[in-house]
Formats: structure tokens, sequence, C-alpha cells
């Protein structure tokens, strides 16, 4: 899994509430994505008007937003189903982190198994950071230090988020679940040796 511990970047803003999975990335990209990847299809709704004839009006196909690292949204973001290409596509366009006031609950964590980093703050400090990001017309930047658990706006306002322990540790290490469980090794071997000095029949070879 790709690690994560700080980013600076341009942040995008797109502040509609209840951006679904399907909207991050519609049904008809998702077959499409298995064969060529699916960045191309992130938000494929509105930012194409027709295939992938690209929308001119739409934020991500402008510079110097079309080099976004970081997402900017309202509430809700990633409701809808379990669709994990949705983080994919995300990450697959170039975007390391999604600032939002609140999540849906699997693809909040699917996002850390992608190697996106979803922040949780209140939709007042999202929206100075979308305020401050046009205002410089994109030139501004803000920083996301997953270690600190902070965010810095482009003119150095500073607000603190909250990740749960387990995902925060496997995205600043870059490891997935078998990875951190393998990173535990000598605990899992002193384990077994305590067990099978009580319970020996259940280390002999072929079992019973």
């Amino acid at each position: 899994m790709e690690q994560l511990v700080r980013l600076t970047g341009i942040a995008a803003p797109i502040l509609r509430i209840n951006i679904d999975t399907d909207q991050i990335i519609p049904g008809r990209e998702v077959m499409r994505g298995h064969r060529e990847g699916y960045g191309a299809g992130l938000f494929g709704y509105w930012r194409y008007v027709a295939d992938r004839t690209p929308n001119p009006d739409f934020i991500l196909n402008k510079a110097p937003w079309k080099e976004a690292t970081i997402l900017l949204a309202d509430r809700n973001f990633g409701c809808g189903s379990s669709r994990e290409e949705a983080p994919k596509a995300l990450r697959g366009f170039g975007f390391r982190a999604v600032v939002a006031p609140s999540f849906g609950g699997i693809f909040y964590n699917n996002c850390f198994r992608n190697g996106v980093l979803p922040v949780e703050l209140p939709i007042g400090e999202v929206r100075l950071l979308a305020e401050q990001m046009e205002a410089s017309r994109g030139n501004g930047r803000v920083t996301i230090d997953l270690e600190a658990q902070t965010v810095t706006a482009p003119q150095g306002e500073t607000f603190a988020f909250r990740t749960p322990t387990l995902l925060r540790r496997m995205l600043l290490e870059g490891l997935d679940e078998i990875a951190l469980t393998l990173a535990m090794r000598p605990q899992i071997d002193s384990f077994r040796a305590a067990d099978a000095g009580k319970r020996p029949w259940a280390y002999r070879a072929g079992g019973g």
C-alpha cells in the first residue's frame, strides 16, 4: 500500500453534498476502468459532455486545478454503494486526500486501503480552504500532515483532525492488513511457543 506522511498541493473545491460513489465513478466507467485504469473515469458525469469529450466548464478540466492532489468536498462524500473503484478513481486521477465534513462509512475505510487520506473538518473550515484556494486562482497550497494530524490553509491557518489509530498507522507506514499482521510476527511466534506448551496436541503435524 502507498505510504502517506505529509502532503502539500493544490486543493480543488467541489463543495456539493451527498456526492455518492456512482458520481465519483459512474457505473459505465467501472468496466472500462478495469481495462484502462480508473482515473479517467473520475466524475465522469460532470467531467465529460459526451463519452470522453472534456467538459470545459468542469473544474478538474482547467489549469491549474487539473493538477490538484487534494479534493475539498461537502458533507456525506462517498455515500451510496461500497464501490471500491471510487477511491481507486480518486487515486488514479492523482488525489492523495479528500477533506470534507463527513464521509460514507465504507468509502472512508476504503480510502485508507487505496492510498487516499479522508480528512474530516467542520464545514466552516472546509469553506475557508476553498475560499482561499479560489482567491489564489489555484496557486495556493494546502498542507496535510498525517503524523501531526493537521491541515494548514494557504494563508497559514492550521486545523486539527483525527483519524482511527490503526488506519492512520497503515497509511503512515504503507502497510495493508497482511503486512500489518506480518509486522507482529515476533508476538505471534511468542504466543505460539507459549500456547504449544499448554496445548501440544493443537500443534501436532496433521492435527489431532
